[in-house]
């Protein structure tokens, strides 16, 4: 029994700690992932340059899907935009080959479409 309740203990330490990163961990203790008015100008973009725009922009971005504009990232559907993003099963995560979008970056996304995919 007492082997048991440290292995507990252990996997409840670890997994506790699994999916938490510096941005996640300021975001919990501040709570401020403001969602409301979201538009791709003054969120989305910021999301996109700093985590999917240096595969997914230019002449020749990654799988014809383009991040770095509105109009190209207008083309990709919700729920293919939000499965890449979530890294849910039967889409591609992105980023490729890195960690998953904070928590609050999510769900600003999922926001932003909610509103209706504002641009400003």
């Amino acid at each position: 029994m007492k082997k048991l309740i440290v292995a507990f203990a252990l996997v409840s330490a670890f997994a506790s700690c699994t999916k938490d990163n510096e941005y996640d961990l300021s975001q919990k203790n501040n709570n401020t992932c403001d969602t409301t008015a979201v538009s791709y100008a003054n969120t989305v973009a910021n999301i996109m340059a700093n985590n999917c725009n240096s595969c997914h922009s230019g002449a020749n971005p990654s799988g014809g899907v383009v991040t770095s504009t509105y109009a190209g990232i207008g083309n990709i559907y919700d729920v293919v935009l939000l499965g890449v993003i979530k890294h849910s099963s039967g889409y591609s995560p992105m980023p490729s080959n890195a960690p998953k979008l904070s928590d609050c970056d999510i769900n600003k996304i999922q926001a932003w479409i909610n509103q209706g995919r504002l641009n400003n």
